[in-house]
């Protein structure tokens, strides 16, 4: 069956891999195309009858859902290393924001917040496009411009939650300063993309920033968490997932009452218990392949101990992959900003970010089953995972592809139709 051009965009929702980054509603215009919070809790694109297929080319082409990809090759230095799963590299280590009170309200050490701030104040760009807590959805993200290390501060911590911050690029773009650009590592592959549509964003993104990623939690997830703290969902007016410490207490706030859970109770003491959206189970890339530096947790095997995070001031694994990167690294060292203890390798960041490793590995086989399904399944560009594939046991790579047809067959990669939430 020939599909519409607005059956095409909405596939793409429909098959559980839209990262609601918003670059469809900037690129397409929001006659066509508006990125907002669906009746399944997520934000998605909601699609006019009037776009034409050379607009739904255009999302596919620029979407990272369904086109993530890795750092350009232009932009890998002859003397940068390339691990197989952590990609290209010039240097990494173990470093944290220099200034105490950056590093404490940080989401691990403060590592990304410091470099804002300081590409600010050294006047290398005029402003940072990164996410902050939302203004009216507690749980989500929103797209934020801050010119000033105070208004950085305000978007410190993560977010764990449906956040847009490419909703505007276009007028970000026609700013015509130079800027820095902090996002997932979905958010940094579909601006790449873009870049290939629009000059812009090469000449006016300087610094390409990224928070390794594992993944945020569905809606549906959140608004559990809240009734297991003893809150209802319509009752929270403020959500702070983590940040002051390392993690940081999981803040909740309503009206009445202030309730602070461990980092562990939203997430689970272990990787098996953590719930994410279908894309981010598939995702080839939560380790910021596109970025000039990417900044880790250091927890061994990724994950906190309740005992040790009450005193754990909070150390970042950076991944600088360009020149720009290590340079950055470099200046910002010098100049205080951040604190190196000493240089680390991928075997170091395997060890701090294992599940990172096994979903890299696991990336390739999960498209076949995809592919066996008859579904869409994402066009990764640069970043391995065939090859990861192969080192892997055909044994090993037979129970990921089965074990992702099983799950499509059993509706968990489903999503519906995009409907606004009204």
């Amino acid at each position: 069956m020939t599909l519409t051009p607005k059956q095409r965009v909405d596939q793409i929702v429909e098959n559980g891999l839209c990262t609601g980054c918003g670059l469809c509603q900037a690129a397409a215009g929001d006659h066509l195309i508006k990125v907002q919070k669906g009746t399944s809790g997520y934000l998605v694109p909601i699609v006019s009858e009037d776009i034409d297929h050379a607009t739904a080319d255009l999302v596919h082409r620029i979407c990272p859902g369904v086109h993530p990809v890795g750092l350009p090759t232009k932009l890998i230095a002859t003397d940068a290393k390339v691990d197989n799963v952590w990609g290209p590299w010039q240097r990494m280590a173990r470093t944290w924001a220099g200034d105490a009170h950056q590093r404490h309200v940080g989401a691990t050490a403060g590592v990304l917040t410091a470099l804002a701030c300081y590409l600010l104040t050294s006047k290398q760009v005029d402003f940072i496009l990164h996410a902050k807590p939302h203004s009216t959805e507690p749980s989500f993200g929103e797209m934020h411009i801050s010119t000033t290390p105070e208004q950085v501060l305000q978007g410190s911590g993560s977010r764990y939650g449906p956040t847009a911050p490419l909703i505007a690029i276009e007028k970000v773009l026609e700013r015509h300063q130079p800027f820095a650009f902090i996002g997932k590592p979905c958010d940094l592959a579909g601006l790449r993309n873009y870049a290939e549509e629009d000059d812009r964003v090469n000449e006016l993104v300087k610094f390409w920033l990224t928070p390794v990623c594992g993944g945020y939690l569905p809606p549906d997830s959140t608004d559990a968490f809240y009734r297991r703290m003893g809150v209802e969902p319509e009752q929270v007016t403020g959500l702070r997932y983590r940040g002051h410490g390392c993690p940081g207490p999981t803040r909740i706030t309503t009206e009445e009452k202030v309730v602070d859970a461990h980092y562990l109770d939203f997430w689970g003491d272990d990787e098996s218990m953590w719930d994410m959206p279908f894309r981010c189970k598939v995702c080839p890339d939560g380790i910021g392949e596109a970025a000039d530096i990417a900044a880790a947790d250091t927890w061994i095997l990724g994950s906190p101990n309740r005992e040790d995070s009450a005193t754990d001031l909070g150390t970042n694994a950076v991944i600088a992959r360009t020149t720009v990167g290590t340079t950055l690294l470099a200046e910002a060292s010098a100049a205080g900003a951040l604190v190196i203890e000493r240089d680390i390798t991928p075997d170091h960041m395997s060890i701090y970010q294992t599940h990172q490793m096994q979903k890299k590995y696991a990336a390739w086989p999960r498209y076949q089953g995809l592919q066996d399904a008859g579904r869409l399944f994402p066009n990764a560009e640069r970043l391995r995972i065939k090859e990861l594939a192969a080192e892997m046991p055909d044994v090993v790579n037979a129970q990921q592809r089965q074990g992702t047809l099983d799950r499509v067959i059993a509706g968990k990669a489903d999503q519906p139709t995009p409907k606004p939430c009204i």
